[in-house]
């Protein structure tokens, strides 16, 4: 359902899913930038991107698309792999980041919402388990190794040559490909699949 029709509907229910939706995409983004600039490239930092501030973040078209379709997307945070100091591990590295960012904060909101066991209820609650919920299925998506997903730029990074070229090349067509398999259903096993293995990690740290 898109966030217009929950809007309509419920309006408690858009808020409760809207913001933690929205600061799970910043901070997913903000990670990328961080690390690469820790990694020697100053080009988030100097267009102003290293912040949690939503403006600086929100794509019209990407939040337009969540809004009516429940699936968006922020503005990418820009990169110069060619500025980090190792290519081939910094890519790997910034690539990552935006997971673990959501998995770590997915870890987080569960392990606050232990805390409010046995019975936990109440808007912080639903906060805290929607939070985690949207941290795990952003993490889950971006695993998937199709560009210009985070998944492909880390498998980029482990590749041979061959395979990098493979993958530069079809970054072009990836966002209607993405979508396309989306539509069809093709991409929710998968994401399924990988929402259950960051789950269990998860749970294997909770105390």
């Amino acid at each position: 359902m898109g966030l217009l029709n929950l809007l309509l509907k419920d309006p408690l229910a858009f808020i409760i899913i809207a913001i933690p939706l929205m600061y799970a995409v910043i901070f997913h983004e903000l990670a990328h930038g961080w690390v690469a600039y820790r990694l020697g490239d100053p080009t988030a930092k100097a267009m102003g991107r290293l912040t949690i501030n939503p403006l600086k973040h929100l794509d019209p078209m990407g939040t337009l698309m969540l809004f009516i379709f429940g699936f968006g997307w922020a503005k990418p945070v820009p990169v110069n792999f060619n500025q980090l100091r190792d290519k081939r591990m910094g890519m790997i590295l910034v690539s990552a980041a935006g997971v673990i960012t959501n998995m770590l904060l997915a870890f987080c909101a569960l392990f606050l919402y232990q805390l409010l066991s046995p019975s936990p209820s109440g808007i912080a609650a639903q906060l805290l388990y929607y939070f985690a919920r949207i941290n795990i299925i952003l993490a889950a998506f971006n695993l998937i190794p199709l560009p210009p997903l985070d998944g492909s730029k880390i498998l980029m990074g482990f590749a041979p040559p061959s395979v990098q070229k493979s993958l530069f090349r079809l970054e072009r067509y990836g966002l209607i490909i993405i979508i396309a398999l989306l539509y069809l259903g093709v991409l929710e096993p998968v994401i399924r699949f990988i929402e259950s293995v960051i789950l269990t990690l998860i749970k294997l740290l909770l105390p």
